[in-house]
């Protein structure tokens, strides 16, 4: 355009897109619609989202929220380095405005919110296009024991793009999938175990799992309190950050950011360099490290990278482990089922249902919601049972009861002194290091920071493994696989 090349949406950075909005070589609104013989983000989803499903939600007024933001810039005013640039979101964090948020169920189709989100807000303080709505595991793939990841009844079934019918993995599936292939500069996904992470893997992607409270949960759709969190999943550890660093911050509606204890954030951007590594110190748990068939190139990959992060001046120190009891606690213990069961009983009616202006569908509380999916044959229940849902309303607890809190207490000491906070106390580590499938559940426990970026990907020759329904690929060739500091 203007004579210079249209930015590659697959590979464009958020430089390429600040220097190319800055010099006038494209505007916000040339990013978001087509232009002559260009393919801009909605014609790139628009190309492919009938063949992966990533999308839910196109943002109707994208454009004239492009014209606005493009009106700013050349008044001189600019709201930060993603001011223009287009961002798309996961369909469990509302936003105030025509698009739905349902985390994947009609049972939410239509209702609507009282404002923003804290991070849909922050987002659009920074200037950027939130450009739609990415589809997910329904529920955070906490409904069914026998669903897939990436499906809801609201959105079907995504895809990943590296091999045919690829599982995405969950729950941020559509995220995970829509940054990969470049439907816009990055995306939001959230988490309570792997829900960031995994996608992230699957999809060859970066995924910063953000301490709880550094990202404002308010009026997204809730599982437990204590280990929900918002984060990004994008092309690059530098593009990753520049959406942490609008993100993250207090929010009056949400209790646990004012716990930050800084008022100024850290420039997570700036810290985006290879000298960060020299002098530290890093750790190896490999008893989390449980190992099955299959698994040869994550570790023989994992063991390479091992070789860089050295060269970078970084101390490795092996056989970091965690206690006995707490390996024993997180593979068999019920800790952490109990603890996500209360707190969801407990947050979805409290933080999100009973906040909506319209609740079209009348749900309350989970159970209307279980009973909602019973009656409701779009939701294709039972071929997808709600045993999850079922066994979680089972244990009959709310988060103030005295299981739960032993329970939650639990966790903090698998996680912390007998977990990841001891073995960095005495060992004087600065992190840990794991390939990423084997490392989620343990930080989540403490809602605990995690950082995953791609490590490689399964060779030529892999033979090919499909999930229980075999609908999607699990494994297979040139399926990314990640690792995770």
């Amino acid at each position: 355009m203007k004579g210079k090349p249209f930015p590659n949406l697959l590979d464009v950075t958020t430089q390429d897109l600040t220097f190319g909005l800055k010099s006038g070589l494209f505007s916000s609104v040339d990013l978001v619609k087509a232009v002559k013989y260009v393919q801009a983000y909605i014609a790139r989803i628009e190309e492919v989202n009938p063949i992966l499903n990533v999308i839910t939600e196109l943002n109707p007024d994208a454009l004239g929220i492009a014209a606005n933001l493009d009106a700013e810039r050349k008044n001189g005013t600019t709201r930060g380095p993603l001011h223009g640039v287009p961002i798309i979101i996961k369909n469990n964090i509302a936003t105030m405005d025509r698009m739905n948020n349902t985390a994947g169920s009609f049972a939410l189709l239509g209702a609507k919110v009282p404002r923003d989100s804290g991070v849909a807000a922050k987002l659009r303080a920074a200037g950027v296009i939130i450009l739609g709505k990415s589809n997910m595991s329904q529920w955070t793939n906490l409904r069914s024991l026998n669903s897939t990841n990436g499906w809801s009844a609201y959105g079907g079934q995504v895809y990943a793009a590296y091999y045919p019918q690829q599982d995405p993995s969950g729950s941020s599936s559509g995220s995970g999938v829509a940054s990969s292939i470049g439907l816009a500069l990055a995306a939001l996904g959230t988490e309570t175990r792997g829900s960031i992470l995994l996608p992230s893997g699957a999809n060859n992607l970066v995924g910063i799992k953000p301490t709880v409270g550094l990202t404002s949960r308010s009026l997204v759709i809730p599982v437990s309190e204590r280990q929900d969190t918002v984060g990004p999943m994008a092309r690059t550890v530098k593009d990753a950050a520049y959406v942490l660093q609008a993100i993250a911050g207090k929010d009056d509606n949400d209790k646990y950011t004012i716990a930050i204890p800084f008022d100024v954030l850290p420039d997570y951007v700036a810290a985006c360099n290879f000298s960060s590594l020299r002098g530290k110190r890093i750790g190896i748990p490999r008893n989390l490290i449980t190992s099955a068939d299959g698994d040869e190139p994550i570790l023989s990959a994992f063991e390479t990278a091992l070789g860089v992060i050295k060269s970078a001046g970084a101390t490795i120190v092996d056989n970091t482990n965690v206690t006995d009891y707490a390996l024993d606690q997180y593979l068999n213990g019920n800790s952490s089922f109990l603890v996500v069961a209360a707190d969801l009983v407990s947050n979805l009616p409290k933080n999100y249902l009973s906040k909506l202006e319209s609740n079209p569908k009348k749900v309350y509380n989970l159970t209307d919601i279980n009973n909602f999916i019973h009656h409701y044959p779009l939701e294709d229940y039972p071929d997808r049972d709600t045993a999850l849902f079922d066994r979680l309303l089972a244990v009959g607890s709310n988060n103030t009861s005295q299981e739960f809190l032993d329970a939650y207490q639990t966790n903090l000491a698998i996680a912390g002194p007998q977990g990841i906070l001891g073995l960095l106390a005495n060992f004087s580590l600065d992190a840990l290091i794991l390939p990423t499938a084997y490392s989620p559940g343990l930080p989540a426990l403490a809602g605990l920071p995690v950082v995953t970026v791609p490590l490689g990907f399964f060779p030529y020759n892999t033979t090919v493994v499909r999930n229980e329904r075999k609908t999607l690929v699990e494994v297979g060739p040139n399926i990314p696989y990640v690792l995770l500091p």
